[in-house]
């Protein structure tokens, strides 16, 4: 695991790649985040951005949401994948927000997790872009990062990730760390192909030290 050091140079660097450390996914109101969340599994915050700009206008209340025609919502939402699940739980959704909670997303783990098709990710998302609270987002880019530069012991569990993240970040800083992942895997991390050359967080990575090490053995 990295020394207090090794973490800090590691998030001061991700911080001047990255200083606007926000969501990718567009949104105005709370409940628009948690169900933008929702559609983003198993498909891109492109492909969803594209797609809620007319989902939130055909439905733009939680009652519209609540009382939504199962089958035409599930045409909106269509290309995303996994649409009638997700058209299942946004609708049910709704409607616990408005009978149990007023209309308004919940700002505890417990309860965003009662929710219709909410995990820990997505919990941790809301609590964190939403109500400002220390979260760490154990997506498929903080996972793979995480591991590679020695921040956790390279478990693929998104709930011991979490665990072990949240042992070494400044709370304060969690939530924009996990943003900055988001981005960083997309550029420079890759899942096929890291870019260790050109890469700031090199020098204090396992995965770039490790590889320069096979280089070495083979000449």
């Amino acid at each position: 695991m990295k020394s207090p050091a090794a973490v800090r140079r590691i998030l001061d660097a991700l911080t001047l790649k990255y200083p606007d450390a926000l969501c990718s996914l567009d949104y105005d109101k709370d409940y628009e985040l948690l169900f933008s969340v929702r559609l983003s599994a198993q498909c891109t915050d492109a492909r969803v951005n594209l797609v809620t700009p007319v989902l939130f206008e055909r439905y733009p209340s939680l009652e519209d949401l609540a009382a939504a025609d199962f089958d035409e919502l599930c045409d909106i939402i269509h290309s995303c994948g996994f649409f009638r699940a997700k058209a299942r739980d946004i609708i049910a959704a709704s409607r616990m927000l408005l009978d149990e909670f007023g209309g308004k997303v919940p700002d505890t783990m417990e309860d965003l997790l009662r929710l219709p098709g909410v995990g820990r990710k997505s919990a941790n998302l809301i609590l964190g872009d939403v109500y400002a609270k220390p979260a760490v987002v154990a997506d498929t880019h903080c996972i793979r990062i995480a591991g590679r530069l020695g921040l956790t012991d390279g478990t693929k569990d998104p709930v011991k990730v979490e665990k072990q993240l949240r042992a070494i970040l400044p709370p304060e800083e969690s939530n924009n760390f996990c943003h900055r992942m988001v981005l960083f895997g997309r550029e420079v991390c890759s899942a096929r192909k890291p870019n260790c050359g050109g890469c700031p967080l090199a020098e204090d990575c396992d995965y770039c030290r490790s590889a320069k090490e096979d280089v070495l053995e083979s000449v």
